[in-house]
Protein backbone atom coordinates (compact mmCIF):
# COMPACT_ATOMS: atom_id res chain seq x y z
CA UNK A 1 0.00 0.00 0.00
CA UNK A 2 1.11 3.62 -0.89
CA UNK A 3 0.44 6.62 1.00
CA UNK A 4 0.62 10.48 1.00
CA UNK A 5 0.48 12.62 3.71
CA UNK A 6 -0.80 16.03 2.50
CA UNK A 7 0.54 18.45 5.35
CA UNK A 8 3.71 18.64 7.07
CA UNK A 9 3.39 21.15 9.80
CA UNK A 10 2.50 19.76 13.24
CA UNK A 11 0.74 16.99 12.71
CA UNK A 12 2.35 15.82 9.97
CA UNK A 13 5.48 14.42 10.89
CA UNK A 14 3.97 12.13 13.71
CA UNK A 15 1.40 10.56 10.52
CA UNK A 16 4.26 9.66 8.55
CA UNK A 17 6.11 8.25 11.06
CA UNK A 18 3.74 5.68 11.88
CA UNK A 19 3.02 5.12 8.38
CA UNK A 20 6.66 4.34 7.58
CA UNK A 21 6.47 2.03 11.23
CA UNK A 22 3.94 -0.41 9.39
CA UNK A 23 5.06 -3.40 7.16
CA UNK A 24 1.96 -3.12 4.70
CA UNK A 25 2.95 0.59 3.73
CA UNK A 26 5.42 -0.02 1.04
CA UNK A 27 5.97 3.77 0.69
CA UNK A 28 5.31 6.75 2.36
CA UNK A 29 4.89 10.25 0.75
CA UNK A 30 5.53 13.90 2.01
CA UNK A 31 3.54 16.73 0.70
CA UNK A 32 3.55 20.31 1.85
CA UNK A 33 3.99 23.39 -0.76
CA UNK A 34 6.51 24.62 2.12
CA UNK A 35 9.78 23.73 0.75
CA UNK A 36 11.32 24.39 4.01
CA UNK A 37 9.01 21.85 5.79
CA UNK A 38 9.87 19.30 3.50
CA UNK A 39 13.06 19.48 3.60
CA UNK A 40 12.45 18.48 7.37
CA UNK A 41 10.49 15.95 6.54
CA UNK A 42 13.34 14.55 4.28
CA UNK A 43 16.26 15.15 7.08
CA UNK A 44 13.98 13.80 9.26
CA UNK A 45 12.38 10.56 7.75
CA UNK A 46 14.46 8.16 5.85
CA UNK A 47 12.79 6.70 2.58
CA UNK A 48 10.47 9.41 2.50
CA UNK A 49 9.37 10.57 -1.08
CA UNK A 50 8.98 14.29 -1.52
CA UNK A 51 5.92 16.24 -3.09
CA UNK A 52 5.17 20.18 -3.04
CA UNK A 53 1.53 19.61 -5.57
CA UNK A 54 -1.47 18.16 -3.52
CA UNK A 55 -3.06 18.06 -6.96
CA UNK A 56 -0.34 15.41 -8.53
CA UNK A 57 -0.56 13.50 -5.76
CA UNK A 58 -3.92 13.03 -5.61
CA UNK A 59 -4.47 12.02 -9.48
CA UNK A 60 -1.85 9.49 -9.27
CA UNK A 61 -3.36 6.15 -9.48
CA UNK A 62 -0.31 4.23 -7.85
CA UNK A 63 -1.56 6.29 -4.25
CA UNK A 64 -3.88 3.74 -2.37
CA UNK A 65 -4.59 6.14 0.70
CA UNK A 66 -4.27 9.96 1.80
CA UNK A 67 -4.01 11.22 5.07
CA UNK A 68 -4.77 14.71 5.46
CA UNK A 69 -3.28 17.15 7.96
CA UNK A 70 -3.60 20.58 6.60
CA UNK A 71 -5.25 23.69 8.17
CA UNK A 72 -9.12 22.71 8.38
CA UNK A 73 -10.64 25.13 5.52
CA UNK A 74 -8.54 22.54 3.28
CA UNK A 75 -10.04 19.31 4.50
CA UNK A 76 -13.07 19.73 2.15
CA UNK A 77 -11.55 19.81 -0.83
CA UNK A 78 -8.77 17.80 -0.82
CA UNK A 79 -10.47 15.06 0.53
CA UNK A 80 -13.56 15.19 -2.05
CA UNK A 81 -10.76 15.42 -4.55
CA UNK A 82 -9.33 12.35 -3.28
CA UNK A 83 -12.00 10.30 -2.21
CA UNK A 84 -13.17 10.92 -6.14
CA UNK A 85 -9.96 9.38 -7.47
CA UNK A 86 -10.40 6.31 -5.79
CA UNK A 87 -8.02 6.99 -2.56
CA UNK A 88 -8.97 6.06 1.14
CA UNK A 89 -8.78 8.97 3.14
CA UNK A 90 -7.86 9.88 6.65
CA UNK A 91 -8.80 13.76 7.88
CA UNK A 92 -7.45 15.62 10.78
CA UNK A 93 -10.07 16.74 13.29
CA UNK A 94 -12.21 18.41 13.08
CA UNK A 95 -13.70 16.65 9.24
CA UNK A 96 -14.70 19.86 8.13
CA UNK A 97 -16.25 23.47 8.92
CA UNK A 98 -19.71 22.63 8.26
CA UNK A 99 -21.79 19.86 8.47
CA UNK A 100 -23.67 19.89 5.33
CA UNK A 101 -19.62 19.21 3.49
CA UNK A 102 -19.41 16.38 6.21
CA UNK A 103 -22.57 14.88 4.63
CA UNK A 104 -21.19 15.47 1.52
CA UNK A 105 -17.93 13.55 1.91
CA UNK A 106 -20.03 10.52 3.77
CA UNK A 107 -22.06 10.19 0.80
CA UNK A 108 -19.09 10.32 -1.83
CA UNK A 109 -16.92 7.62 0.75
CA UNK A 110 -19.78 5.34 0.01
CA UNK A 111 -20.31 5.96 -3.18
CA UNK A 112 -16.92 4.83 -4.40
CA UNK A 113 -16.78 2.66 -1.41
CA UNK A 114 -13.62 3.94 0.05
CA UNK A 115 -13.22 4.57 3.84
CA UNK A 116 -13.39 7.84 5.41
CA UNK A 117 -12.09 8.09 8.67
CA UNK A 118 -11.46 11.01 11.13
CA UNK A 119 -7.55 11.27 13.37
CA UNK A 120 -9.77 11.73 16.62
CA UNK A 121 -6.93 10.51 18.40
CA UNK A 122 -8.05 10.36 22.04
CA UNK A 123 -10.87 7.82 20.90
CA UNK A 124 -7.86 5.61 20.69
CA UNK A 125 -5.99 5.86 24.00
CA UNK A 126 -6.22 3.07 26.68
CA UNK A 127 -7.87 5.50 28.66
CA UNK A 128 -10.60 6.00 26.98
CA UNK A 129 -11.21 2.59 25.27
CA UNK A 130 -11.09 1.60 29.17
CA UNK A 131 -13.74 3.97 29.93
CA UNK A 132 -15.88 2.89 26.86
CA UNK A 133 -15.44 -0.51 28.57
CA UNK A 134 -17.03 0.65 31.74
CA UNK A 135 -19.63 2.97 30.83
CA UNK A 136 -20.72 -0.11 28.33
CA UNK A 137 -20.31 -3.04 31.06
CA UNK A 138 -22.96 -0.60 33.49
CA UNK A 139 -19.63 0.21 36.31
CA UNK A 140 -20.71 3.64 36.31
CA UNK A 141 -24.38 3.17 36.43
CA UNK A 142 -26.41 5.84 34.64
CA UNK A 143 -24.59 8.25 33.36
CA UNK A 144 -25.07 11.85 34.91
CA UNK A 145 -22.95 14.84 33.69
CA UNK A 146 -19.56 14.76 31.63
CA UNK A 147 -17.18 17.47 32.66
CA UNK A 148 -14.05 18.62 31.11
CA UNK A 149 -11.39 21.27 30.80
CA UNK A 150 -8.87 21.31 27.85
CA UNK A 151 -6.18 24.25 28.58
CA UNK A 152 -2.32 25.24 27.98
CA UNK A 153 -0.16 28.38 27.04
CA UNK A 154 -1.30 28.69 23.47
CA UNK A 155 -1.03 27.03 21.04
CA UNK A 156 -3.14 30.27 19.50
CA UNK A 157 -3.96 29.27 15.83
CA UNK A 158 -4.75 31.77 13.08
CA UNK A 159 -7.35 29.77 11.29
CA UNK A 160 -9.90 28.47 13.83
CA UNK A 161 -10.86 29.84 17.62
CA UNK A 162 -10.25 27.91 20.51
CA UNK A 163 -13.67 25.32 20.07
CA UNK A 164 -12.73 24.27 17.02
CA UNK A 165 -8.95 23.70 18.10
CA UNK A 166 -9.76 21.94 21.76
CA UNK A 167 -13.18 21.28 21.67
CA UNK A 168 -13.20 18.82 19.18
CA UNK A 169 -11.21 16.96 21.48
CA UNK A 170 -14.08 16.57 23.72
CA UNK A 171 -16.94 16.31 21.75
CA UNK A 172 -15.53 12.61 20.10
CA UNK A 173 -15.17 11.52 23.31
CA UNK A 174 -18.43 12.36 24.79
CA UNK A 175 -19.95 11.31 21.37
CA UNK A 176 -17.99 8.24 21.51
CA UNK A 177 -18.68 7.46 25.44
CA UNK A 178 -22.29 8.66 25.60
CA UNK A 179 -24.86 6.76 23.65
CA UNK A 180 -27.69 9.03 23.72
CA UNK A 181 -28.18 11.99 20.86
CA UNK A 182 -27.75 15.33 22.08
CA UNK A 183 -30.53 18.05 21.78
CA UNK A 184 -28.86 21.72 21.92
CA UNK A 185 -25.56 23.05 22.31
CA UNK A 186 -24.57 26.92 24.21
CA UNK A 187 -21.37 28.29 24.09
CA UNK A 188 -19.41 31.57 25.53
CA UNK A 189 -16.21 33.05 25.16
CA UNK A 190 -13.77 35.80 25.17
CA UNK A 191 -11.28 37.21 22.41
CA UNK A 192 -7.89 38.84 24.55
CA UNK A 193 -5.56 39.44 22.09
CA UNK A 194 -7.39 39.00 18.46
CA UNK A 195 -10.67 38.58 16.50
CA UNK A 196 -10.76 34.69 17.66
CA UNK A 197 -11.84 33.30 20.79
CA UNK A 198 -8.94 31.88 22.66
CA UNK A 199 -11.69 31.14 26.00
CA UNK A 200 -14.89 29.29 25.95
CA UNK A 201 -17.44 27.30 27.96
CA UNK A 202 -19.49 24.78 25.71
CA UNK A 203 -22.67 23.43 26.89
CA UNK A 204 -24.13 20.49 25.42
CA UNK A 205 -27.72 19.17 26.65
CA UNK A 206 -29.65 16.15 26.46
CA UNK A 207 -33.20 14.66 26.52
CA UNK A 208 -32.81 13.52 30.31
CA UNK A 209 -30.85 15.16 32.97
CA UNK A 210 -27.23 13.99 31.34
CA UNK A 211 -25.63 17.11 30.94
CA UNK A 212 -22.10 17.62 29.75
CA UNK A 213 -19.82 20.79 29.62
CA UNK A 214 -16.41 22.11 28.05
CA UNK A 215 -13.64 24.70 29.09
CA UNK A 216 -11.35 25.52 26.66
CA UNK A 217 -8.58 27.74 27.25
CA UNK A 218 -5.66 28.85 25.09
CA UNK A 219 -4.61 31.26 28.37
CA UNK A 220 -4.20 29.11 31.00
CA UNK A 221 -0.40 29.42 32.91
CA UNK A 222 -0.61 25.30 33.26
CA UNK A 223 -1.58 22.47 30.89
CA UNK A 224 -4.80 20.73 32.02
CA UNK A 225 -6.55 17.79 29.77
CA UNK A 226 -8.83 16.73 32.38
CA UNK A 227 -12.28 14.91 32.35
CA UNK A 228 -14.91 13.83 35.31
CA UNK A 229 -17.57 11.50 34.34
CA UNK A 230 -20.29 11.09 36.92
CA UNK A 231 -22.47 8.14 37.38
CA UNK A 232 -25.43 7.14 39.65
CA UNK A 233 -23.08 3.71 40.78
CA UNK A 234 -19.59 5.15 40.09
CA UNK A 235 -17.76 8.48 39.23
CA UNK A 236 -14.27 8.49 36.79
CA UNK A 237 -11.55 11.18 36.43
CA UNK A 238 -9.25 11.15 33.40
CA UNK A 239 -6.69 12.95 33.35
CA UNK A 240 -4.15 12.80 30.90
CA UNK A 241 -0.94 14.77 32.29
CA UNK A 242 -0.83 11.85 34.71
CA UNK A 243 2.02 9.82 34.37
CA UNK A 244 0.73 6.66 36.09
CA UNK A 245 -2.67 6.67 36.60
CA UNK A 246 -4.48 8.69 33.75
CA UNK A 247 -7.64 6.75 34.75
CA UNK A 248 -9.55 6.28 38.22
CA UNK A 249 -12.42 5.10 39.27
CA UNK A 250 -14.11 6.47 42.39
CA UNK A 251 -16.92 4.04 44.43
CA UNK A 252 -18.43 7.46 45.75
CA UNK A 253 -22.04 9.21 45.32
CA UNK A 254 -25.41 10.02 46.87
CA UNK A 255 -28.07 8.00 47.49
CA UNK A 256 -31.30 9.99 48.90
CA UNK A 257 -33.49 8.55 51.58
CA UNK A 258 -36.24 10.76 52.44
CA UNK A 259 -39.71 8.64 52.22
CA UNK A 260 -42.39 9.84 50.43
CA UNK A 261 -44.39 12.86 52.14
CA UNK A 262 -41.14 13.64 54.56
CA UNK A 263 -40.92 17.29 53.98
CA UNK A 264 -36.96 17.33 55.16
CA UNK A 265 -34.62 15.87 52.27
CA UNK A 266 -32.07 13.19 53.74
CA UNK A 267 -29.00 12.68 51.86
CA UNK A 268 -26.77 9.66 52.32
CA UNK A 269 -23.03 10.03 50.61
CA UNK A 270 -21.18 7.06 50.31
CA UNK A 271 -17.12 7.54 50.23
CA UNK A 272 -15.90 3.88 48.60
CA UNK A 273 -12.79 3.29 47.37
CA UNK A 274 -10.36 4.53 44.51
CA UNK A 275 -8.71 2.02 41.86
CA UNK A 276 -7.15 2.91 38.71
CA UNK A 277 -7.07 0.46 36.16
CA UNK A 278 -4.11 -1.00 34.64
CA UNK A 279 -3.54 0.63 31.02
CA UNK A 280 -1.27 0.07 28.42
CA UNK A 281 1.37 2.60 27.14
CA UNK A 282 0.55 2.52 23.77
CA UNK A 283 0.92 5.63 21.46
CA UNK A 284 -2.83 6.41 20.56
CA UNK A 285 -1.85 8.38 16.38
CA UNK A 286 -0.08 4.33 16.33
CA UNK A 287 -3.55 2.64 17.23
CA UNK A 288 -5.23 5.41 15.00
CA UNK A 289 -3.11 4.40 11.84
CA UNK A 290 -3.21 0.77 12.41
CA UNK A 291 -7.18 0.94 12.43
CA UNK A 292 -7.02 2.82 9.47
CA UNK A 293 -5.42 0.20 7.65
CA UNK A 294 -7.16 -2.58 8.58
CA UNK A 295 -10.11 -0.84 7.49
CA UNK A 296 -9.16 -0.44 4.47
CA UNK A 297 -8.11 -4.04 4.07
CA UNK A 298 -11.28 -5.91 5.89
CA UNK A 299 -13.68 -3.05 4.91
CA UNK A 300 -15.03 -2.81 8.65
CA UNK A 301 -16.39 0.44 9.82
CA UNK A 302 -13.81 2.55 11.36
CA UNK A 303 -15.24 3.81 15.44
CA UNK A 304 -14.45 7.72 14.51
CA UNK A 305 -16.09 7.56 10.32
CA UNK A 306 -17.76 10.10 9.05
CA UNK A 307 -20.85 10.14 10.56
CA UNK A 308 -18.90 10.40 13.92
CA UNK A 309 -16.73 13.04 12.16
CA UNK A 310 -20.15 14.92 11.30
CA UNK A 311 -21.86 14.84 14.83
CA UNK A 312 -18.26 16.14 16.29
CA UNK A 313 -18.75 18.65 13.67
CA UNK A 314 -22.30 19.89 14.61
CA UNK A 315 -21.61 20.26 18.36
CA UNK A 316 -18.77 22.78 17.07
CA UNK A 317 -21.03 24.31 14.72
CA UNK A 318 -23.88 25.26 16.82
CA UNK A 319 -21.20 26.27 19.38
CA UNK A 320 -20.01 28.71 17.35
CA UNK A 321 -23.48 29.75 16.22
CA UNK A 322 -24.34 30.54 19.94
CA UNK A 323 -21.00 31.88 20.71
CA UNK A 324 -22.85 34.36 18.17
CA UNK A 325 -25.89 34.65 19.06
CA UNK A 326 -24.82 36.01 22.99
CA UNK A 327 -25.21 32.18 24.50
CA UNK A 328 -28.35 30.58 23.20
CA UNK A 329 -28.83 27.52 23.10
CA UNK A 330 -28.66 26.06 19.66
CA UNK A 331 -31.37 22.84 18.45
CA UNK A 332 -29.18 20.05 17.04
CA UNK A 333 -30.36 18.11 14.04
CA UNK A 334 -30.98 14.37 15.32
CA UNK A 335 -29.76 12.83 12.25
CA UNK A 336 -26.52 14.57 12.50
CA UNK A 337 -25.59 13.38 16.45
CA UNK A 338 -27.08 10.00 16.46
CA UNK A 339 -24.65 7.88 19.07
CA UNK A 340 -21.67 5.58 17.61
CA UNK A 341 -22.09 1.78 17.47
CA UNK A 342 -20.03 -0.26 20.14
CA UNK A 343 -16.85 -0.82 19.07
CA UNK A 344 -12.95 -0.77 19.83
CA UNK A 345 -9.92 -0.44 17.39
Amino acid sequence: MVVAVLGCGYWGPNLIRNFLQRPEVEAVFACDPDERRLEMVRARFRGVRICSVAEQLLRDPAIDAVAIATPVALHYELARTALRHGKHVLVEKPLTQSTQHATELIALSEHVGRVLMVDHTFLFTDAVQKLKELITAGELGELLYFDSVRANLGLFQPDVNVIWDLASHDASILHYLVELPPIAVSAVGARHYYELENLAYVTVYYENSFLAHFHVNWLSPVKLRTICIGGSRRMAIYDDMETSEKLRIYDRGVEICSKEGEEQLRVQYRAGQMYAPALRNQEALERVVSHFLECIRTGCRPISDGYAGRAVVAILEAAEQSLRAQGAPIRLSPEYVAPVPNGAP
